[in-house]
């Protein structure tokens, strides 16, 4: 694990390591630099594999290729003993980066598909001038790229990208649109002009003379197999994921997982604790009023005293969540809106392990929190055969249902908007290029918008802010090929929608965790807006500091803003999205170096 940046063009050679010189956090253990004519790529590295070996960035025995990688390859294993067996020697002991190496060298593109984990690299050829970049295919690892003035550049996190001096900082208007849905930034696009991401499962080439061309390599697609006996698959979901689980551990330093008493981070703990391994676990739980209702530490804390592992458990008073807030905003690169509780989770692994396993990505496979429901219709239509939904029934039955602003709020509250698309249009566009049922097709939409793009980017960053690897076994290779191919009425249920996943994994879980209802950490954001954040919201959000931004229309504040301090209406959503924006704004655009670490909320608030 580590992060990754690189310059080609001309070029001052400080500027390659200021950018890598950001990014120390993603890996303090190691870094490195290769310089050739006008390229340059750079690394900072947090040893997990072949601590003493998988130096970066690594060079071919000839020095042809020149390789970065962040992440883990974790069939590297077996991807080895299959290269030594066509001839090739390897010169570290067990280093995933020099399969890679080996693989691309010998395989070019075509290596992708054989790759089982999560990764984003750069692969230079020095002979042709070309550069080969990938991404994983959910999205696991970051890319961030741009492509102006005569140069080329990329980098792990978005902040490094900002150390080159030619970069402008503008904000990219149809991002900030979106956002406000949202509350977070989807697509290819950021929220600054002019730097890109690299969409999951795609690749970017880059030849001398040519623009930048970025191509799809893998494409979620359900493939249902209706000859399996329904009654076969709990054991072949609890195959695959035990299996996944265990090679998601290769490691040689230790592992701790999240455990927070839900129903795929249990099975996860349960599945390695069964087969012999030693885990610590860690819990999050919260001291406040009403915690009682949705508190899951007692369920987690079975959980772990069944299998017998190390668990730490964290009572927090969510008021303590506010004072790393700033942090938070400045890791993240980009506004969000989202949870926020997995900060001291990872916090708190990072003080004893540099791997932490999480459970993300069940959700995606086994239900997506059933937003299909209302798509599908009622009873009578799902018996006479169904609906195919269109854009307008799209429109309302998910996108007003599960997000935050609508499209025609946005078009009057967003300044600079009118030819933005709607995002709600956006994700129908996911959704319609889906075949099958509706409840396949959700689940592509939610896997290519949501899952990498909010839940993958927030765990990255806030774990890498702590030199901590997560991982996250669900999206192992052969447990998403494996769930692309159960029949969508078998693999989630109206009245239970992870129930076929509770089946699998009921012999390594205690009854009250397969019982336990779906819960979540609430967070009293209203609360914090009136109270403790209430300062920074009449500051930040002030009508006349709006209009002088011109991002948006000072309306916003006396339509949400306040009437929600007031205590007249509850308007926390669009008020938090609101001000998580202004806090990134004023990090990222109102600082002279937003590259530098971020002020205390206390400095912000004045």
């Amino acid at each position: 694990m580590c992060g990754v940046v690189g310059l080609i063009g001309a070029q001052d050679p400080a500027w390659i390591d200021a950018m890598n010189g950001i990014q120390t956090h993603r890996g303090p253990d190691d870094s490195g630099t290769f310089r050739h004519g006008e390229t340059a790529l750079a690394m900072r590295r947090l040893s997990i594999i072949d601590l003493g070996g998988g130096h970066q960035p690594m060079e071919s025995a000839d020095g042809r290729y020149v390789l970065v990688y962040n992440g883990e390859i974790y069939n590297a294993p077996a991807l080895r003993h299959e290269l030594e067996a066509q001839g090739e020697r390897f010169v570290t002991d067990h280093s995933d980066t020099e399969v890679l190496l080996r693989l691309l060298e010998r395989k070019g593109e075509a290596a992708l598909p054989l790759l089982n984990g999560m990764f984003a690299f750069a692969f230079h050829d020095r002979q042709q001038g070309s550069l080969l970049c990938a991404r994983d295919r959910m999205g696991i690892k970051p890319f961030y790229w741009l492509n102006q003035h005569g140069r080329f550049a990329f980098a792990s996190e978005l902040k490094s990208l900002l150390a080159l001096p030619f970069v402008r900082r503008r904000v990219d208007r149809a991002s900030l649109f979106h956002y406000f849905s949202l509350m977070y930034v989807p697509g290819e696009a950021t929220i600054l002009e002019g730097i890109n991401r690299l969409a999951p499962g795609h690749l970017l080439r880059l030849r001398p003379g040519a623009a930048p061309e970025t191509e799809r390599w893998w494409t979620p697609d359900f493939r249902p197999d209706h000859t399996v006996p329904a009654a076969e698959w709990p054991g072949r979901i609890a195959a695959t994921l035990e299996q996944a689980a265990k090679r998601w551990t290769l490691s040689d330093v230790p592992i701790a997982a999240s455990l927070s008493g839900g129903l795929d981070s249990s099975a996860l703990v349960g599945f390695l604790a069964r087969s012999g391994m030693r885990l610590k676990t860690v819990s999050l739980g919260f001291s406040s009023p009403g915690e009682e209702d949705w508190n899951e530490l007692p369920i987690a804390r079975t959980v772990a005293a069944r299998w017998g592992t190390e668990h730490e458990e964290i009572v927090l008073d969510p008021e303590r969540l506010l004072d790393d807030l700033t942090a938070m905003v400045w890791h993240l690169d980009e506004p969000y809106g989202g949870g926020l509780p997995s900060w001291n989770v990872f916090k708190a692994m990072s003080q004893s392990v540099k791997v932490g396993l999480s459970g993300t990505g069940g959700d995606e496979l086994f239900g997506n929190y059933g937003k299909w429901r209302q798509l599908e219709g009622g009873l009578l239509t799902r018996l006479l055969g169904g609906r195919q939904p269109d854009a307008q029934n799209f429109r309302r039955q998910v996108f007003e249902r599960f997000y935050y602003l609508s499209d025609t709020d946005k078009r009057r509250l967003v300044t600079g908007s009118d030819g933005c698309p709607d995002t709600s249009d956006l994700l129908w566009r996911h959704f319609a290029a889906a075949a099958g049922p509706v409840r396949d097709r959700m689940a592509v939409t939610d896997i290519g918008t949501q899952l990498a793009e909010e839940f993958l980017m927030m765990t990255d960053r806030f774990s890498m802010a702590h030199g901590l690897e997560a991982r996250t076994p669900f999206l192992d290779n052969a447990m998403v090929d494996l769930a692309l191919s159960i029949p969508a009425a078998l693999r989630t249920h109206r009245r239970d929608l992870k129930g076929l996943l509770r089946r699998a994994v009921m012999p390594v879980l205690p009854q009250e965790a397969i019982a336990a209802p779906k819960k979540g950490f609430v967070i009293p954001l209203g609360r914090w807006l009136r109270g403790r954040l209430r300062p920074l919201c009449e500051n930040l959000l002030d009508p006349a500091r709006l209009a002088d931004q011109g991002l948006l229309d000072p309306r916003f504040h006396a339509e949400f803003v306040a009437p929600h301090l007031a205590g007249a209406a509850d308007h926390t959503p669009r008020v938090w999205a609101a001000l998580m924006f202004q806090l990134w704004h004023k990090l990222y655009m109102e600082r002279t170096d937003p590259t530098a670490p971020p002020p205390s909320l206390d400095e912000v608030m004045g």
